[in-house]
């Protein structure tokens, strides 16, 4: 089995997908927009051209994605994504490429359990734990 987020960004979700490539280098799997839905009469005016489902491939795990219901405020709480890439300097790269008009909770400092952590909220409200763990 798997479990795999899926995270509705409310209007927001191309924004996220090209941040996500840029910061994450994730890779679009698949992309369907409202009007591709099979059922019209299911689609929102005004909502054609937003992201109705989305897949991502972010090193070895899949994110889905949508607009859900479009109305700009994506709120996302009770969990984190965390990214864990291969060096220090990467991940320097990866936080700081997330945190880009969003919000730092924990900068980037060495712990007993990783060799630099750090939590932030990326500009969509995503909480992230950024780190490289030490070797136990």
């Amino acid at each position: 089995m798997q479990v795999q987020p899926y995270l509705f960004f409310d209007g927001r979700c191309e924004e996220a997908i090209e941040l996500y490539r840029k910061v994450l280098g994730a890779e679009v799997m698949a992309l369907m927009r409202n009007r591709e839905n099979p059922e019209p009469s299911q689609v929102r005016a005004g909502t054609e051209d937003k992201v109705m489902h989305a897949s991502l491939r972010i090193g070895d795990t899949t994110v889905m994605l949508s607009d859900g219901q479009c109305g700009g405020q994506p709120t996302f709480q009770g969990f984190a994504l965390t990214a864990i890439p291969a060096d220090d300097a990467a991940a320097r790269r990866v936080f700081a490429g997330l945190a880009e008009g969003g919000s730092v909770q924990m900068p980037m400092t060495p712990t007993f359990f990783a060799s630099t952590f750090g939590m932030l909220t990326d500009r969509f409200g995503v909480m992230w734990m950024v780190f490289v763990p030490r070797p136990m």
